[in-house]
């Protein structure tokens, strides 16, 4: 009986170790953005996923050079004096291995779009974000902290 009870608690570790891994091997979830020049919080995005392609959104910003509840002044067309809370900033980003790329991510604090590549790290609790114009060598990469 002793040896079932184990056998039962050891299967229940391994499937819940493998339910957190799965959930931590895709951007899918709640990240606070880190900035890569001063190391602060800045902000919180959910990303998620819908017919394969991910799309990041600003659930709350947390620090900006505006105050609460900042605008995108910069940005153009539709998003342009826009609040960035609510925000969609990330969008047409497709899986390719260990790495998902071929979207397109907005800075709200110059209101430029680039390309981006986002890459797992540290067992799925960080996300490397990187944007770049051109290619992919040259750019800005942010390492994002996992929120759930």
């Amino acid at each position: 009986m002793k040896q079932l009870f184990r056998l039962a608690l050891f299967t229940g570790l391994l499937l819940g170790s493998a339910a957190v891994y799965a959930a931590n091997d895709t951007p899918v979830g709640t990240w606070k953005t880190i900035d890569d020049k001063t190391g602060q919080a800045k902000s919180i995005v959910q990303i998620t996923e819908e017919n394969g392609e991910l799309q990041g959104k600003v659930l709350k910003v947390l620090k900006s050079d505006e105050g609460p509840h900042p605008l995108c002044h910069e940005c153009d067309g539709e998003r342009k004096n826009q609040p960035i809370e609510g925000m969609t900033i990330l969008w047409g980003v497709t899986r390719d291995d260990d790495v998902w790329d071929g979207g397109k991510i907005l800075d709200p604090k110059n209101g430029k779009t680039y390309k981006v590549k986002l890459r797992m790290l540290e067992g799925g609790q960080k996300l490397d974000v990187h944007g770049y114009i051109g290619f992919a060598l040259l750019g800005r990469s942010q390492v994002w902290e996992r929120q759930e």
